[in-house]
């Protein structure tokens, strides 16, 4: 890849539509100043005070506000979330980003999903991450909704570029993406070839057919050997070439520092990325670096060169403390710009 090859990829963003299916969380930091705690009259304990509270889209919600910090011309938001303030803050958050929110479905009685992240504000000026207060749905997903939820993916399918499944949530049928819409997603990625179907699953990536999968090491071989999976570094691209086999379709391993590996039914075609001094914070490079994917693919990439941008989109991310990181498309060229050597050949 040279610069040429990557401004007219880049060009392309504005002109593609992706579809975002999934777990739409709300992260919600809660910044506490230590100088300001109090002790509780009541139960004796310390009252930490929050100063600050950020809330910002994340799960399906944090590849949203990466694709559009990439300049993709139209992001549509397809899942279900609840009627509670949490769902008000994520729809104002997603709004905010210029995403198309007509597709979430809201329903009484659920949750929205929530990461609530209380940090401490330190005396140099840094964040400190404390325990996270989780909040999400351990009720199957009313079948309703998953009809509301695949009837909108395949009235939309033959104007999108692109539809990305995020399976965020870990119990099985609580989520946006139960088995039923897996299997409708994979229906339609037969009828519409022309589409980019992309998922991303914490522990269901074995399960998807006819759709790329984007798992790390360990989701790759926990998908092909559940119940011991593999640790040594030939047998982790063993079990991506089984995946890529049962999906039938290309597999992204995302290695880290080592980049990605991106296997198919022709082969394995290693993806470096750049090295990074200081400190980082990986809380979301998996989603960046789906949302630097699935927009080269919709601007023309080869798979390979979607890696590649992937991989620069992550390593932006990372480098920013405290918050999911976003990159935007001149951050892209400016690190391609400065490492450019790294993708020669590719």
């Amino acid at each position: 890849m040279n610069r040429e090859r990557l401004e007219r990829i880049l060009g392309a963003f504005g002109g593609a539509t992706v579809a975002l299916v999934g777990d739409f969380f709300l992260d919600q930091y809660l910044e506490i100043d230590p100088a300001l705690d109090e002790v509780s009259l009541e139960t004796g304990l310390t009252a930490r005070q929050v100063v600050r509270v950020r809330c910002q889209p994340g799960g399906a919600g944090n590849v949203v506000a990466n694709l559009c910090a990439l300049g993709v011309g139209r992001v549509v938001c397809l899942g279900a979330i609840g009627d509670d303030g949490e769902g008000f803050e994520l729809l104002r958050a997603l709004r905010r980003l210029g995403a198309d929110v007509e597709g979430l479905v809201v329903r009484p009685g659920r949750f929205t999903p929530t990461y609530r992240k209380p940090v401490v504000c330190e005396a140099g000026g840094g964040l400190r991450e404390l325990e996270r207060l989780d909040s999400k749905n351990r009720q199957p997903t009313p079948r309703e909704t998953e009809e509301a939820i695949i009837g909108r993916v395949r009235e939309l399918a033959p104007e999108l570029g692109a539809v990305i499944a995020q399976d965020q949530v870990q119990e099985a049928e609580c989520g946006a993406i139960t088995s039923r819409v897996r299997g409708a997603l994979g229906e339609m990625a037969r009828e519409h070839p022309e589409v980019t179907w992309f998922a991303d699953s914490r522990v269901r990536a074995g399960q998807f057919r006819s759709v790329i999968v984007k798992p790390n090491r360990e989701e790759a071989c926990a998908a092909v050997h559940p119940d011991s999976p593999a640790h040594d570094a030939a047998e982790v691209l063993g079990c991506a070439k089984e995946l890529s086999a049962r999906t039938g379709a290309p597999v992204y391993l995302t290695l880290g520092e080592e980049g990605m590996a991106v296997v198919t039914s022709e082969g394995v075609t290693h993806v470096p990325t750049v090295r990074l001094e200081g400190e980082i914070d990986i809380v979301g490079a998996g989603d960046s670096a789906t949302a630097g994917i699935v927009s080269a693919l919709c601007g023309g990439a080869s798979l390979a060169e979607a890696a590649v941008i992937g991989n620069i989109v992550a390593s932006i991310a990372v480098e920013q403390l405290g918050t999911t990181g976003t990159a935007s498309q001149e951050d892209v060229r400016r690190r391609f710009f400065e490492h450019g050597k790294v993708w020669e050949g590719v």
